[in-house]
């Protein structure tokens, strides 16, 4: 069984996010409890600041340590160092400094495109909007957070892989968007099969460890549903902001709901539904056929109080074999002039916040 001076020797060697000296420099190894017959350590941590993505980082790094050293389970309550503690480090050193993109400085908006169900589309939503929020002028980038089902760089037509240079990984740039995903990292469209704290992990080295420099907007497409990945984003970003996908079919929805919930009950702000394969209209006749229904998006978009930002029907990107990207719409496409205009109301929403 682990002892109490071990504990203190694992914990303390680690640093406080944001002072950036060890826990043992601030004191901030408050108390540890052992309960041996559980093999439970709890120990009462004192940080600069909580309740922000920095704490769960520290979070994470506290409970893995400590397991590989043999403890079954981990307690850890925060709390914020006394004003007396903050003076002897206030300087060059102090809280503030840190210009990392999930600091409380970072000026980048985190924008998050969710459904309740696969097949509504969603990955193809993120990748147009992210290209059509580039072709606004505006920097961006793009974070493959369907970890298990991962499609962007297929989508996008992306063949090259990111660079890794010291500590940092750089994206790939694809259409003026910075991108970076979990198939940059297998081989030959290998399976993930993961349990959720490596997905967590993986998440938080996407937005820790890539080199994003400024970005404007940090779009992560999320798997469907509400699972172990999207509830991680919700806990990381604790500021970040969603767009819905749907059908409007009354079923898909529905479903879709259940995410627009997940996001207001963890104060995400839901910033409008995209209503996707709306209709199908006939290049013969000009006719619109609604093959999943009507009325879907704007039903969705009432519960969850706010609108519907844009309905795109279902129509094929013009491909190019010379620059070969399956699923990017050209602005000039239809498709692309409505995902340039719901760029536009989205950006517009997003700045008069």
């Amino acid at each position: 069984m682990i002892t109490e001076a071990q504990v203190r020797n694992i914990v303390n060697a680690l640093e406080d996010p944001f002072l950036h000296k060890k826990l043992a420099e601030t004191g901030g190894l408050e108390e540890v409890s052992i309960k041996e017959e559980k093999n439970h350590v709890s120990v009462k941590i004192a940080i600069a600041q909580t309740g922000t993505p920095e704490q769960l980082q520290l979070q994470m790094r506290i409970v893995n340590s400590l397991k590989e050293a043999g403890v079954e389970t981990v307690g850890i309550r925060f709390k914020e160092l006394s004003d007396e503690a903050m003076a002897k480090f206030r300087g060059a050193d102090a809280v503030g400094k840190d210009e990392s993109l999930l600091s409380p400085n970072s000026e980048t908006t985190f924008l998050a495109i969710a459904s309740g169900k696969g097949g509504v589309g969603k990955s193809t939503v993120s990748v147009n909007l992210a290209v059509s929020l580039a072709r606004l002028g505006k920097k961006v980038g793009l974070v493959d957070a369907d970890i298990y089902g991962f499609s962007v760089p297929d989508m996008m037509g992306i063949t090259t892989r990111p660079v890794v240079r010291g500590e940092k990984i750089f994206p790939v740039d694809r259409f003026g968007v910075k991108v970076i995903s979990m198939g940059f990292f297998v081989d030959d469209n290998a399976p993930v099969i993961w349990r959720g704290p490596m997905l967590g992990k993986m998440l938080n080295n996407f937005f820790s460890e890539v080199e994003w420099g400024d970005l404007d907007y940090l779009l992560l497409d999320l798997p469907p549903g509400t699972g172990d990945v999207a509830l991680d984003v919700h806990t990381m970003l604790p500021h970040c902001k969603e767009v819905i996908v749907s059908t409007p079919h009354p079923t898909a929805a529905f479903v879709a709901a259940r995410a627009g919930a997940m996001a207001l009950q963890t104060d995400h702000e839901v910033v409008g539904v995209i209503e996707n394969m709306a209709y199908f209209e006939s290049k013969t006749t000009g006719e619109k056929e609604y093959i999943f229904g009507r009325g879907g998006g704007d039903k969705l978009a009432d519960e969850l109080r706010t609108e519907v930002l844009g309905r795109l029907p279902l129509q094929q990107p013009d491909w190019n074999e010379e620059d070969f990207a399956p699923s990017v719409y050209a602005e000039d496409h239809p498709l692309g002039t409505i995902y340039q205009e719901i760029a536009k109301k989205l950006d517009g929403k997003i700045s008069s916040n």
